[in-house]
């Protein structure tokens, strides 16, 4: 199943796993566009609707499981593009919500409705998409936020899932689609360079970025039996490359033992911390 699979990146890892003989079911929220990728895409079956409504969550897996027996394979590539110009100065509790459900209520609608059928398997794949932009070094609110929430919401199915057979990764892609081009897009990212927030090199990299097939390489991977021992881990598919983020650990700056010694203060942290 690839939600988001009418277009971009979402469209190009459907026709990839199809033609490595899966069964695929594709999903977006434009009907049109959802029909016209089953139809080019062969033996796909189309399946429009919002996923974040956990009735199309359902509905979706049903379908997987009545066309093709089984649903092996969920990928997450839904999204939607911050709004210009949004920040933490003027974005509204409606516009963040609508990118907190259109990145984190897609994962978890679908990954709710996936689960317990794999889990019942004894196997399956999970690979949901985040984006650089977790790391907030980009600016907005929501799609960091929403990104994020879908890093750590994964590694935790991971490790919920792990003995049950059950892998759960996270492509962060980049990639030429209908969100990176155009005027507004590439003036969008003019901006976050002259603001700071986007060196030369980045800027470079995202106004002249790979095909999606580039990016759905790397899905079709962590998808397929090759990464059987992949779990729980945050990859990397842009700008031609592969790569994979090192997990997080704690870097310990100072110690000190609670039941003979007094607390740290704040200025005994700073002398610390450097």
């Amino acid at each position: 199943m690839v939600v988001g699979g009418s277009r971009g990146i979402g469209r190009a890892v459907a026709t990839l796993l199809a033609s490595r003989g899966a069964g695929v079911v594709v999903n977006g929220r434009d009907e049109t566009a959802v029909a016209e990728a089953a139809q080019e895409i062969p033996g796909a079956v189309a399946h429009p609707g919002s996923p974040a409504d956990p009735a199309v969550a359902d509905a979706l897996i049903d379908t997987c499981v009545r066309e093709f027996g089984a649903v092996d394979i969920l990928v997450n590539c839904a999204g939607t593009a911050e709004p210009a110009g949004s920040s933490i100065l003027n974005v509204t509790p409606d516009q963040f919500q609508d990118l907190l459900d259109a990145h984190l209520g897609t994962v978890f609608a679908t990954c709710r409705a996936a689960a317990p059928r794999m889990v019942a398997q004894g196997r399956g794949a999970i690979v949901n998409t985040s984006s650089f932009a977790f790391l907030g070094d980009y600016g907005g609110t929501g799609y960091p936020a929403g990104k994020g929430a879908v890093n750590s919401l994964t590694m935790a199915i991971a490790a919920e899932l792990k003995e049950h057979g059950v892998r759960a990764n996270v492509v962060c892609p980049g990639a030429r689609t209908r969100l990176s081009t155009g005027p507004d897009y590439e003036a969008h990212i003019t901006d976050l360079n002259r603001r700071g927030l986007l060196d030369e090199v980045s800027m470079a990299g995202a106004l002249d970025a790979a095909p999606p097939e580039y990016a759905a390489a790397a899905y079709g991977y962590l998808a397929s039996d090759h990464a059987k021992e992949i779990t729980g881990q945050i990859f990397i598919a842009a700008g031609g490359f592969v790569g994979r983020f090192d997990r997080q650990t704690p870097s310990i700056v100072g110690f000190r033992g609670h039941h003979d010694q007094p607390p740290w203060t704040p200025e005994e942290i700073a002398a610390q911390v450097g």
